[in-house]
């Protein structure tokens, strides 16, 4: 899951959604966080990730294979609180996440 902001609506809202959303037992193998204007390089690549999908901070991704499956724009996290925006990721991890059964 890669995770990009710096702005007050990440602080109060998104970066607290993160933190809930990784307490539950399905979640990502790994996560990141870019921060534009400081991670000029990062945001670069995860623009390259994200071809066609508009540019919004914050905003959050969960990738598969190395392919975005799930996207969760600013005006998704703006309207929300914390434990609602950790409820899209945690179900997003849910049918996301789960390890393929043999």
């Amino acid at each position: 899951m890669l995770f990009r902001s710096v702005c007050g609506c990440a602080a109060g809202k998104a970066r607290p959604a993160v933190g809930i959303a990784l307490e539950h037992q399905v979640k990502p193998d790994a996560t990141a966080t870019v921060f534009a204007g400081a991670d000029v390089e990062a945001v670069a690549r995860v623009r390259e990730l994200l071809a066609g999908v508009p540019p919004s901070s914050p905003s959050m991704a969960l990738f598969r294979d190395g392919q975005p499956v799930f996207v969760l724009h600013r005006h998704q996290i703006e309207s929300r609180q914390a434990p609602e925006i950790a409820k899209l990721l945690t179900e997003a991890f849910d049918h996301y996440c789960v390890t393929a059964k043999k």
